[in-house]
């Protein structure tokens, strides 16, 4: 605390800008670190019933496996279980693979700073005097002042560099890019070994099986084609008979009005017989009538 009071505000803010930074990623290096050991022991036992990545990771395989078979590009579904499930912990990953030159960059800034103090506090010492006297009577102050500036500078590198190097050793000792290839590795052998024999498949294993498929469906094809015709020729022949039917209704009708049509024809002569013999008949009645008068 001493050390902290006799220090620059300056120095001081971006030191404890540093320390929260360097307690966030340790607090981050061991939620990944946990949770990917938790991960990794439900995927020895192929937990998915507490396990989110597990279960998704079941789901996508198996209806991968049914179309692909052996073939089916396992890391890429674990790969995207994990980051569906854990992008949390991935973006902490990728925070704490920077962290280590974020302080660095952030000493380096303090370095800055102080420097830029120190440049300045000289600059004003040097403007304010009139002459070398009273620059040499003011120069002690001068000084001190252009020397917290460079304390600024000296501090900030140090603790910047510090918990780059403290953060380096933890990430080395726990290290949670290990633990999620463990994880991926304890999946891949529980999708591969444990899961997939239990899996059906629709692709063929080799080019027999793939010919005997190729011959079955053809039979199929041909049965089909085959019953299709079958209903085919069937339909047409019903359609046949029913046209003979028709056909013969119709000739049964022409021979129908063939007779009715004689028949009038026979009546029609017979009327006009007995028409001319009415006519005869009236003629000779008349003329009989004509004789009598006369």
């Amino acid at each position: 605390m001493k050390i902290l009071a006799n220090m620059h505000p300056v120095s001081v803010m971006v030191i404890l800008i540093i320390l929260a930074l360097f307690a966030l990623s340790v607090v981050m290096l061991f939620a990944v670190c946990t949770a990917y050991r938790r991960q990794a022991k439900l995927a020895v036992t192929g937990d998915t019933y507490r396990s989110r990545v597990m279960h998704d990771a079941l789901e996508d395989f198996t209806t991968a496996y049914k179309t692909f078979g052996p073939e089916t590009n396992t890391p890429a579904i674990i790969n995207s279980a994990i980051t569906n499930n854990l992008h949390f912990y991935l973006l902490c990953e990728r925070f704490l693979n920077n962290s280590v030159s974020l302080f660095v960059t952030m000493g380096l800034l303090g370095t800055f700073l102080g420097l830029s103090l120190s440049v300045s506090s000289l600059s004003q010492l040097l403007g304010s005097t009139a002459d070398w006297q009273n620059a040499l009577n003011n120069m002690g102050s001068g000084l001190l002042s252009a020397l917290s500036g460079m304390g600024v500078a000296f501090y900030t590198s140090l603790f910047g560099v510090g918990c780059s190097i403290i953060l380096t050793i933890l990430r080395t000792i726990f290290n949670p890019e290990s633990i999620r290839q463990e994880l991926e590795n304890e999946m891949e052998l529980w999708l591969d070994h444990r899961t997939a024999p239990r899996l059906n498949t629709d692709r063929v294993k080799d080019d027999s099986e793939l010919v005997k498929r190729m011959i079955g469906g053809m039979n199929n094809a041909a049965g089909t084609m085959d019953a299709t015709l079958r209903e085919s020729t069937e339909a047409l022949l019903r359609s046949m008979d029913g046209f003979s039917a028709t056909v013969d209704s119709f000739n049964k009708g022409v021979r129908d009005f063939s007779e009715f049509d004689y028949n009038l024809r026979g009546t029609v002569e017979r009327m006009d017989v007995a028409v001319r013999e009415l006519a005869s008949a009236i003629r000779r009645v008349t003329h009989g009538s004509e004789r009598g008068d006369k």
